[in-house]
């Protein structure tokens, strides 16, 4: 089909992962794409909202880009997140992964980068099939401890892990996000263990080589650039840092964006893909 606005030609995708199926959608450049990009989106995000800067992509770098919904969630929610029993820890160990493969045999020989957002970047140095990534590009991402939010964003913090939500969560079977004013409705499954990671102060570190795969990002070798944004109350900067450690190897740095040295009033967690902060983009994709 073709985008009306901005005539880009786009296709919607479906493929599996593990015992799922997952719905996205394919952006394209008109020219032979130079790379094929995965987006991996952040908790909560639908891939709509990415949805502009695909567009910039595919037209302005040449990058194709394949944004999709985590099981569970959105348009790969069937019938309804409280049926599904995908956890965080599958969102990022199967279905990253399985979107990966379906770009490999969407662009085949196209050189593969990956995007994170948030927890798109958050445990890619524990996945499997990391050997021809070739580009990994971090935004907004990291290991958060709810202690670590600035005030008053810790108070909603608090909140949301021990207050009214998860009482909401286990008597409905599913975080009911837009009664509660996150805004998406998630599996319990993920709720739990997003909930166990960030009021835990080694996050998943503790896990590794136990319940969870050891980081390995030496399997890839890809360079590693990790955004970090100055108004991030949900992810501050030193977060990233602490993640960049999980990466490892030389070729890894981290970036602290201040918005206001870019124009910009704010960015946050969530405002790095707005059209508003458009001119971020080629701060996080830069030419090559």
């Amino acid at each position: 089909m073709k985008d009306l606005k901005t005539d880009l030609a786009t296709r919607d995708v479906i493929f599996p992962s593990g015992p799922n199926t997952l719905h996205g959608t394919l952006y394209e450049p008109h020219s032979a794409p130079r790379a094929a990009l995965v987006l991996n989106s952040a908790t909560g995000v639908p891939q709509g909202y990415y949805r502009a800067f695909a567009t910039w992509l595919a037209q302005e770098r040449s990058i194709a880009c394949l944004t999709y919904d985590y099981s569970g969630f959105e348009r790969s929610a069937a019938p309804h997140p409280k049926a599904s029993k995908a956890t965080m820890a599958d969102w990022a160990l199967v279905d990253q992964p399985a979107a990966r493969t379906e770009m490999r045999r969407l662009l085949p020989g196209v050189p593969l980068w990956v995007l994170g957002h948030s927890v798109g970047a958050m445990l890619m140095p524990l996945q499997d099939g990391l050997e021809d990534v070739q580009n990994m590009i971090g935004v907004a991402s990291g290991l958060v401890h709810h202690s670590d939010h600035p005030w008053p964003y810790q108070a909603l913090a608090r909140s949301f892990w021990f207050g009214h939500v998860p009482v909401m969560v286990k008597l409905l079977g599913y975080l009911p996000g837009k009664l509660v004013g996150f805004g998406a409705d998630l599996p319990a499954g993920v709720y739990w263990q997003w909930r166990l990671w960030c009021t835990t102060k080694n996050a998943y570190l503790d896990e590794m080589g136990k319940t969870l795969p050891q980081a390995d990002w030496s399997r890839s070798g890809a360079p590693v650039t990790l955004n970090a944004f100055t108004d991030d109350s949900t992810i501050p900067p030193k977060c990233t840092q602490r993640l960049a450690e999980v990466y490892g190897g030389s070729d890894v740095s981290v970036r602290i964006i201040d918005p206001v040295e870019h124009g910009l009033q704010q960015v946050g967690h969530l405002g790095a893909f707005t059209r508003r902060n458009a001119r971020l983009w080629p701060e996080l994709v830069p030419t090559f």
